[in-house]
């Protein structure tokens, strides 16, 4: 038997494919993945913020929602449906431009988790998702593509 590991041992066939198509897989730029990362999410939270709105204020129903449907402890409806549009409008930004992408994706995380916990705790599969997003952006930074990576290399 020989030492050598695996992967750098010749292959053929099924198996020089399967090598090809995990390093192809290990090339794609952790920007890239960043960035589908920030803009997607964004994008849920964006949304949701937007059905709050009527023009530039607060929808009578987004405060009706969180009166009767949301019911969040210790926090009062009204303060609570204005706290959730702003976090739904501001730090989906802040993902999309990759600023302070750190803190705004543990502020949607920490959303995240009071939605889950609090307001609709059957929907974990869909949370869940969004929590790999934050975590792996909590965790990795916004990459190279982002205001975070231009004012750290200034600063550095």
């Amino acid at each position: 038997m020989t030492d050598t590991p695996l992967a750098l041992r010749p292959q053929s066939g099924f198996a020089a494919l399967l090598v090809r198509a995990n390093a192809a897989m290990a090339a794609i730029p952790y920007w890239l993945v960043a960035l589908i990362a920030r803009i997607s999410i964004a994008a849920v939270f964006w949304r949701s913020g937007q059905t709050k709105l009527d023009g530039w204020r607060l929808s009578e129903s987004a405060i009706f929602l969180f009166k009767d449907e949301y019911k969040l402890p210790l926090l009062d409806p009204t303060l609570a449906a204005y706290l959730a549009t702003f976090a739904e409008h501001f730090f989906p930004i802040l993902l999309v431009i990759g600023l302070a992408t750190r803190f705004a994706a543990l502020a949607l995380l920490i959303m995240t988790l009071v939605i889950q916990i609090f307001v609709y705790p059957d929907a974990w599969p869909t949370h869940g998702t969004w929590a790999a997003c934050f975590l792996v952006l909590m965790t990795q930074g916004a990459g190279t593509a982002s205001l975070d990576h231009l004012v750290a290399h200034r600063y550095r």
